[in-house]
């Protein structure tokens, strides 16, 4: 997160969560049932340790990977490439992930931890090496830093830094690099939220059509660079045979690589890195539909070895259980739950006339009360979701969650408290019809007398549990006279309607309440301070909520280290309900074969490491 220019902020976290918006090849099937080898599934799996072996992992439906390059525009900028291709190959200069955690993991960073001395940074790179056999330098990192520079709207994860936050960037030797901050912020949110960034770059990349440039001295050469190193990045069928692509840092090299999604990856044996492959090979293999990947998954010698199963095929989750009876032999099923929040989206500025009803609380509460998490968990996501408790993921527990947060649900479902904040506010209460204000001077300023509770509401088609969340909540209102006009839409039409500050980005303020289903995935930017999503004016926040005691207090999270300015401020934004919450449905039932180990704790940030993985017999 961070100060983006506007155009960058407005779509990141779609971007992140829009990954499945992908278009992936037809020709999945054909090669997965054909099998690859070494990855089969057993249900009696031994304790020996294999060494080599084939393990074929099933890419979400409809993705492919397609842009190489770490430097990704808006456009590019999604997990598909991120998590399954780049990171594979190219490390962060800081890591972030212990287990099912989001938080940093100082021995798989390229760098130590940084040292702060008031508003001085210093960093200290550890021995790595690329492929070619040249070492990772600070001059790799300032081939990063000077693109930002040049081109921060080519990064769809810009934000603001490094030239509204840092100044005097200064490599000191090849391993340290200083620079200076413009005031004194937090360490942890400039090391979760800023540093998190950079991605190092090999000097061979520093280069046009032309020849070698100097993108890593001078930030002139940059834009040529970039536009030489895009271009190379769009020509697919040429990832795994390009001398570019082809020097990596991390753990994995490509072997193949189809742009209809397969791909192929062997270790990387020049890899630096405290993990290396056990796997002779690991594979992506791509799917147009969950139906698809479910069919081949169900198969006898299944070759997938990573799946995933339909959330319409799983088991019904038993209270207090970790996961429902697998219908799949020779897997384990373990569910993945994202590093984020989930919620539908308000409009405070509302062209509709709802605005000024939007924007009194009481109204906003009423509406949460009437939202059941907990029979949305139960129901439709079968038990595989989590409450959304505030702006700070419940799910991990992190130590970024207040204790207030950990009580779970702030606003569990209750109709009673619903209708006595809308009667005790100068509501007529009309159940099953549509309540209207007969008390403008209690239903609140700009609400006029008559004015009636009948709301446009879009939201997103194609997941099933938001479909039936949408049809509950319809319901659970209707019974206070609240009445919404649901209006189903491609996943598209929302966010071009809702995805982003009306008033800010000049487009139309004609709707009240919207949902996309996939909320806020704080990936890469790992700290949930919520400047980019909550703040006055902020294209993301989408509803247009602004509140300038919020404001205070999350510039306070940005400042300041202590985790006590982070309580405060999810506790006071918690109940104001700048959007409305809605659970977070796991992001994937992972299959896993059993003969597989390695693959669990699932990361939050929704990365894979198959460096990890091994097979036993």
């Amino acid at each position: 997160m961070g100060r983006a220019p506007e155009q960058q902020k407005q779509s990141r976290s779609r971007l992140r969560r829009r990954l499945l918006a992908v278009s992936a090849g037809a020709a999945a099937l054909a090669v997965v049932a054909a099998g690859c080898g070494g990855g089969t599934s057993s249900s009696s799996a031994g304790t020996t340790k294999v060494k080599g072996g084939t393990a074929v992992y099933a890419l979400p439906p409809s993705v492919t990977n397609n842009y190489i390059f770490p430097y990704m525009a808006s456009a590019d900028f999604s997990l598909n490439n991120g998590s399954y291709l780049q990171q594979l190959l190219y490390r962060p200069l800081y890591w972030f992930g212990n287990g099912a955690k989001p938080t940093y993991n100082p021995s798989l960073s390229l760098a130590d931890a940084p040292t702060f001395s008031g508003t001085n940074v210093t960093i200290n790179l550890k021995p790595y090496k690329w492929s070619d056999g040249t070492t990772v330098t600070t001059q790799d990192v300032m081939f990063w830093l000077n693109l930002e520079t040049a081109l921060p709207s080519d990064y769809g994860g810009y934000t603001g830094f490094p030239g509204k936050v840092v100044t005097n960037i200064k490599v000191v030797s090849p391993t340290q690099l200083t620079m200076t901050m413009d005031k004194n912020y937090s360490t942890s949110w400039f090391l979760y939220n800023e540093l998190s960034q950079i991605t190092p770059m090999p000097q061979a990349w520093d280069r046009t059509a032309s020849g070698p440039s100097h993108c890593s001295t001078t930030v002139s050469d940059c834009a040529k660079v970039y536009a030489y190193l895009d271009a190379q990045s769009k020509t697919l069928n040429s990832y795994a045979s390009s001398p570019l692509w082809s020097i990596v840092d991390g753990p994995w090299k490509l072997s193949a690589f189809n742009a209809d999604g397969h791909s192929t990856f062997v270790p990387n044996p020049s890899y630096s890195g405290p993990i290396k492959p056990t796997l002779k090979e690991f594979q992506e293999v791509p799917f147009t539909t969950d139906a698809a990947e479910y069919g081949v998954l169900q198969a006898p010698n299944s070759s997938i070895t990573v799946g995933y199963l339909p959330e319409q095929d799983a088991p019904a989750k038993p209270q207090g259980s970790t996961v429902g009876r697998n219908p799949l032999k020779g897997y384990t099923l373990s569910p993945l739950y994202s590093w984020g929040i989930n919620y539908y989206v308000v409009n405070f500025q509302s062209t509709t006339g709802n605005g000024p009803i939007i924007q009194q609380l009481y109204f906003r509460q009423a509406m949460a009360y009437l939202m059941n998490q907990q029979s949305v968990i139960t129901g439709p996501l079968r038990g595989y979701g989590v409450p959304t408790v505030g702006p700070v993921p419940g799910a991990p527990v992190t130590q970024f969650l207040s204790p207030k947060g950990q009580q779970g649900d702030p606003f569990p479902y209750n109709e009673a408290k619903a209708k006595n904040l809308l009667t005790s506010h100068g509501w007529k209460i009309t159940p099953n019809g549509v309540s209207t204000c007969t008390n403008p001077v209690l239903c609140g300023a700009g609400v006029k007398q008559g004015q009636g509770l009948s709301f446009n509401f879009p939201y997103a088609t194609g997941t099933a549990w938001i479909a039936s969340e949408m049809n509950q909540l319809q319901s659970n209102a209707a019974a206070v006279g609240i009445k919404l006009n649901l209006a189903p839409k491609p996943f598209n039409q929302v966010i071009a309607l809702a995805g982003g500050n009306c008033v800010v980005t000049k487009s139309s303020c004609s709707w009240d309440l919207a949902n996309w289903g996939g909320g806020w995935v704080y990936v890469p930017d790992y700290q949930p301070t919520g400047e980019e999503l909550f703040m006055c004016g902020i294209p993301a926040n989408s509803g247009g909520y602004c509140n300038k005691q919020n404001d205070s207090l999350i510039n306070s999270t940005l400042t300041n280290s202590a985790t006590q300015p982070m309580y405060t401020w999810q506790n006071f934004v918690s109940p104001q309900l700048p959007m409305e919450w809605q659970p977070n449905g796991a992001y994937e039932l992972t299959e896993i074969a059993n003969n597989l180990k390695g693959a669990t704790p699932q990361p939050a940030t929704l990365g894979i490491n198959p460096e990890n993985w091994y097979f036993v017999k």
